[in-house]
């Protein structure tokens, strides 16, 4: 199999062949939304090249994802969009997978188009956490991923001896921002802001017992777990920290949404 590998990258040297060009990434192909199955944890990622996957979600926390907010900065809307959940599957345009932004991008266009959803902005003061390194300084891995290699930050959930559960985050080829960004939009009901100054992708573990505060309260919480807290698992094994303040946040306020069909 590695021989064959190389034998193509030779022929596409040897011919001039060039990589495949981006597309705009406007909108995904097709997109089919069903109702999810009534089970703890969501996640967003790609299945493949052209397969963009999202379980579990409900219409505010697809709008915390597409625009990178906090589910706490986001009012408005009928009951049925913090309640009912669903599962998406897409085919993006092209032969390059999108990175996150563009994929965002791609949710944007399809929650406002397939949920009829109307909103504005507003500028309000709210909680947040503020991202810093601890005392000590950070426990980071520089990534040596190759350049163009997506981020990984997907929340891994486990059972646990005690009857409830832990998390473990491998995250891998990450900027703070994007460990910020995922933090506001799939653990916390309140904005994360990076004041790391970290700059570059990082590799990291990590790996902490939730508490009602994450994940919209969402998961069962061990009585008597061995895993740390979040915040103390941020300390020890990261060398970061969460510090509770206030802070601008441009909130978004849904004026209309409807309830989409499948296809």
């Amino acid at each position: 199999m590695r021989t064959g590998l190389l034998a193509v990258l030779s022929l596409g040297a040897v011919f001039g062949q060039t990589p495949p060009s981006r597309p705009a990434f406007e909108a995904f192909e097709v997109a089919t939304i069903k109702p999810g199955v009534d089970t703890p944890g969501r996640y967003i990622r790609m299945q493949s090249v052209n397969r963009f996957y999202a379980k579990g979600f409900t219409l505010k926390a697809l709008v915390a994802a597409a625009f990178s907010l906090a589910p706490a900065a986001i009012s408005g809307g009928a009951s049925w969009t913090d309640a009912d959940r669903y599962d998406i599957l897409a085919s993006t345009p092209g032969a390059v997978q999108p990175n996150q932004d563009e994929q965002m991008t791609m949710l944007r266009k399809l929650i406002v188009d397939r949920f009829q959803l109307a909103f504005h902005r507003e500028p309000k003061e709210l909680p947040i956490y503020s991202l810093t390194v601890a005392k000590g300084g950070p426990k980071l891995r520089r990534s040596a991923a190759p350049a163009g290699t997506l981020p990984e930050l997907i929340n891994v959930i486990h059972p646990d001896e005690k009857g409830g559960i832990y998390v473990q985050l491998p995250a891998r080829n990450a900027t703070m921002a994007q460990f910020a960004a995922m933090m506001q939009r799939s653990i916390f009901d309140r904005s994360v802001v990076d004041n790391t100054g970290l700059t570059g992708t990082y590799d990291f573990d990590l790996e902490w017992a939730p508490d009602e505060s994450q994940f919209g309260g969402q998961l069962p919480r061990s009585t008597d777990s061995s895993k740390p807290s979040l915040f103390a698992a941020m300390q020890e094994q990261i060398g970061l920290r969460l510090e509770a303040t206030r802070g601008p946040v441009a909130a978004l306020i849904i004026d209309r949404a409807e309830r989409p069909s499948e296809n």
